[in-house]
Parts: C-alpha cells; sequence; structure tokens
C-alpha cells in the first residue's frame, strides 16, 4: 500500500518533491481494550524518531497521558473518531508536522504513527491517506496493523463489524493477552483470524512488546532493500481461488450484494484470489474495477493485484479499498516467470464467483471489441 520510489504521478512533479523520500506512516488500529496505547508505548521506546497521532472518541483526550516520555512530535485529534467526525483535520495535522519538520521547529521524525480509537473503521482514515495528493507525495502508507484481544476478540467480532474491517484490512495482526486466555480458545481465534484475512501474518504479543521490525516495510515498497516486493505483498497463495460461473445462478452467484443466510460477520466476509491467463485489456479492466469501486464500494474491502496489461511489455501493481483506487506502479520487471495476472480480494456480501466472471467478462469483451475493430475498419 506504499507509494513506491520510481512510481511516476504528474501531480508530484507539479508540486515539485520528486526528491523528497516520502516517510511511512503506520496505521495502528484495534478495538476497545485490544491493546493499542501499550504496544504503542514499547515501540515509543524502540522507535524515538517517530511522530505520533493519537486520535480519541470524546471531548476529554486521556490516553495520550498514558504514553511514556517521547523524543518525536505527537499529535492529538480529540473531539471525535478519526474516521468520521474529525477525518478533515487528518492531513491538515500531516502537513502542519511536515511543514514544522521541514523548518527545524520540531524533531525531523523518520516515520509515523496514526492511533486510531478503537471504534474506528479504518476505511475512511486510509481513504484520507490516499486520496489527499500534497500528502500522498510526502507520506507513504507502510501499512495497517490491527491488536486483537485473545480474551474477548471473538465476542468482538461476533458483535461488532468494525473489529472485523480492522482484521480484514490489516497487514498485521498483533494478538495480545494470550497468557490471560485459554489455549484452545486462542487457537480458534487464530483459525478465525487466518481465514479472515489470510495474508496477514499473525504475531502474539505480550505486554506490548513487538520488535519494530515486525510492524516496519509491510506494503509494497520495501525501504530497507529499496525493491519492490509484489510477491511477498500480494500472498496469492494463501487465497482460495475463485473461478467465474454463470450468471443468474441460485444462491448468491451473480449477486453484487444481498441479505446474507446468517448475522454472523464472518460468513459476510470472503477472501480469495483470481487469476486470468491472457493479457488484460485496460479499458475493460478498468471498467469492471469502476463498476465495483463506484456501484458495491461498501462491499469491496480491499484487493491488490499484479496485471498483465495487453501490448505493454511490463506488468502494474493496482491496489483498492473500497472506493478507493491508488494510482497504479509499472514495475520494471516480472517478479517471477508467472506472468499471469493475479488479484486477491477481501469482500464483503459479494460473490467470488461473480467478481472472477467480471473481470474475465469485461477484460475478454474489450479485448474482442478490439480485435473485430482491427479486423472491420470503418
Amino acid at each position: 500500500m506504499d507509494a513506491p520510489q520510481g512510481h511516476t504521478d504528474p501531480l508530484r512533479a507539479k508540486t515539485r518533491v520528486e526528491s523528497y523520500v516520502p516517510l511511512p506512516i503506520t496505521l495502528l488500529t484495534g478495538f476497545l481494550g485490544s491493546g493499542k496505547t501499550t504496544v504503542l508505548n514499547h515501540l515509543v521506546r524502540t522507535l524515538p524518531r517517530t511522530a505520533i497521532l493519537m486520535n480519541e472518541f470524546g471531548e476529554v483526550a486521556l490516553d495520550h497521558q498514558l504514553l511514556q516520555k517521547m523524543e518525536g512530535p505527537m499529535a492529538l485529534l480529540s473531539g471525535g473518531c478519526v474516521c468520521c467526525t474529525i477525518s478533515g483535520s487528518l492531513s491538515p495535522t500531516l502537513k502542519n508536522l511536515w511543514m514544522a519538520r521541514q523548518k527545524g521547529d520540531i524533531p525531523a521524525f523518520e516515520r509515523v504513527i496514526i492511533e486510531a480509537t478503537g471504534v474506528a473503521d479504518p476505511v475512511p482514515v486510509l481513504d484520507n491517506l490516499l486520496h489527499d495528493n500534497w500528502v500522498r507525495a510526502r507520506y507513504r502508507l507502510d501499512g495497517v496493523v490491527t491488536t486483537v484481544d485473545a480474551v474477548f476478540g471473538m465476542s468482538q467480532l461476533d458483535e461488532h463489524f468494525e473489529a472485523v474491517k480492522q482484521v480484514a484490512v490489516a497487514d498485521k495482526l498483533l494478538l495480545t493477552k494470550t497468557d490471560l486466555a485459554p489455549a484452545e480458545a486462542v487457537t480458534a481465534l487464530r483459525e478465525r483470524l487466518a481465514t479472515l484475512n489470510p495474508a496477514a501474518d499473525i504475531l502474539t504479543v505480550t505486554n506490548g512488546e513487538v520488535a519494530p521490525a515486525a510492524i516496519q516495510n509491510l506494503g509494497l515498497w520495501n525501504a530497507e532493500t529499496h525493491s519492490i516486493e509484489v510477491v511477498r505483498w500480494l500472498k496469492q497463495a494463501r487465497y482460495k481461488p475463485a473461478r467465474g460461473g454463470k450468471l443468474g445462478q441460485p444462491a448468491s452467484a451473480g449477486k453484487l450484494g444481498g441479505k446474507p443466510q446468517t448475522e454472523c460477520h464472518d460468513t459476510r466476509i470472503q477472501a480469495f484470489s483470481v487469476m486470468l491467463d491472457a493479457p488484460l485489456d485496460r479499458y475493460g479492466l478498468q471498467s469492471a474495477l469502476n463498476m465495483l469501486t463506484s456501484f458495491r464500494a461498501e462491499n469491496l474491502l480491499r484487493f491488490k493485484a499484479i496485471v498483465n496489461v495487453q501490448d505493454e511489455a511490463l506488468p502494474v501493481v493496482l491496489h483498492g479499498i473500497q472506493h478507493v483506487l491508488y494510482p497504479e506502479v509499472q514495475l520494471d520487471a516480472w517478479p517471477d516467470d508467472d506472468h499471469r495476472s493475479r488479484f486477491v480480494f477481501i469482500v464483503r456480501d459479494l460473490d467470488p464467483e461473480f467478481v472472477a466472471k467480471l473481470l474475465a467478462d469485461f477484460t475478454g469483451a474489450a479485448r474482442g471489441q478490439v480485435a473485430a475493430d482491427t479486423q472491420n475498419p470503418s
């Protein structure tokens, strides 16, 4: 979910910030009481040159007083949830931090951690980070880290869909309080988390102690190796493959949404992969993705892809969250010998077979139309 070096964005050229190395941002989320502040306290000690943006729900902010002494700056977003009532203040806060850093008014922080309140839907926060061109030119989203309470995690996932979305969009899951939960409950929770989000590695955390490396370089761009690591980022092999069937079949096939058979949140979430052998027509691919993001954004929790575009020698990387499609990144080479287009999706109330068929049909039809126009010019 990064904006790697080598990504050509005309907006960056206009603002003349091409020489800037975007600073990594980590979004730290997790349901109420899952141990976010404890983890953050540890990270403050081990990553001292970090700017902290804390968000608290309510008029009186308290959590920031729990943080240990830190060397980096801290901005407090209080009076509401960063995903809704005060989302507009996130970009200005990041801009103010950057300008103060450039002027030398605050320590030259090297990264940013945003701690969202426990009831926050992470998607609007990511939307805010990815849509603001000024912010995107100076910061890169390094990853989403979600804490999960081993004691109450199961019930929170059952009762609160925000907790499910926090897990579904994560790049890394931190399992906390395992010492307080029965071993069989921890095992069951791990299995549930792996089903909800196959790509996210699960790390057991005790007393908030997590190695900084565990929550860094989680996105497409690896700042340590200065390379794009699409295979690691995509983790396509962990997803169950979907095959496009015929529209109009019984049950959920072909449906873009609809009421689930049960109220259990997990039955509404599905993680799957789609692989397409033939190179994809760009117009058809854009049409399919625009249909998903325009008409069923609430169903599309997250997707990633490496795509073989017709008549282009090099692959492109795409990813998005709900209605947000991040600008494509063209790779310098294929990461392996497999040149098929590979997609991974995490969706809610959206049939995997329909998505697979939608991609195949739109790209195939557009490719066929181009061929017909070439053979029968007017």
